[in-house]
């Protein structure tokens, strides 16, 4: 499981991810017997938020991450050698993203988050993508439904429940009985500044790792987490998790 969010406010797109990956382990007994699933920690320092720097497209993965037994930083590093070109929009590396996954693990309960700036005449407009692997799906999700008309807000993927009550509507301000459902104040997205989606979106990010991490259930968010900023000027990592060595040295 994972936690990524995608932050699309007038001025840019933000994407942000934590790094935990886990896998389902089944074992079995000498005499064979199948032994009770359980979920494991396998690393910290997975990486599940990449950036086609030829077009400023930004991709977040969520749900499945390992993919023919090898984490999902492998799987797109290859789909980046064999089929990405240069002059490719948005569009054309959606598409090609989803057939390639679609051939290679057609049955992967895995979903992406993309997005880019795509040109339409002499503006910039503004692509972000919701994708699942299974289901063969594609649906863009910064427009009203059925029309090209933009809006601006959040989506998330993965391990939501945490950011969904803090910020859906409907929540209740009382424990008293009877108490009536109030709506949360809103949140305005169409006002929002690039920092300030920067900063909600890392809010989010560390709210449902820390959440995770409190409550007793299984701890399948946390690690680093990775920022990404797309804007029609460019693109780039406000955050990005590095390669250490020593960490094991005695001070």
């Amino acid at each position: 499981m994972s936690f990524v969010i995608t932050t699309y406010v007038p001025e840019g797109i933000v994407m942000a991810a934590d790094s935990r990956q886990t896998a389902t382990i089944e074992g079995t007994t000498p005499e064979g017997k199948k032994m009770p699933k359980f979920e494991t920690v396998t690393s910290d320092n997975c990486f599940k938020l990449f950036l086609f720097e030829e077009q400023g497209i930004g991709v977040s993965v969520f749900g499945e991450t390992i993919l023919g037994g090898t984490p999902i930083e492998h799987t797109v590093r290859l789909f980046l050698e064999e089929y990405n070109e240069p002059e490719d929009d948005i569009l054309d590396v959606v598409e090609k993203m989803m057939r390639y996954f679609s051939r290679h693990y057609p049955r992967a309960d895995t979903a992406f988050h993309m997005a880019g700036f795509k040109a339409e005449g002499k503006i910039s407009v503004p692509h972000v993508y919701h994708c699942q692997v299974s289901r063969n799906e594609i649906k863009r999700i910064n427009v009203k439904n059925g029309t090209d008309d933009l809006v601006y807000g959040a989506a998330w993927g993965g391990q939501g429940d945490v950011i969904a009550r803090l910020i859906q509507p409907g929540m209740k301000v009382s424990a008293a009985p009877g108490a009536p459902d109030v709506p949360n104040p809103p949140i305005l997205w169409d006002a929002m500044s690039v920092q300030d989606a920067i900063d909600f979106s890392e809010f989010a990010v560390f709210s449902s790792t820390q959440m995770v991490r409190f409550q007793a259930r299984p701890k399948n968010v946390g690690g680093p987490v990775d920022i990404l900023l797309i804007t029609p000027q460019g693109s780039g990592w406000i955050k990005r998790k590095d390669f250490l060595g020593d960490r094991y040295l005695p001070f």
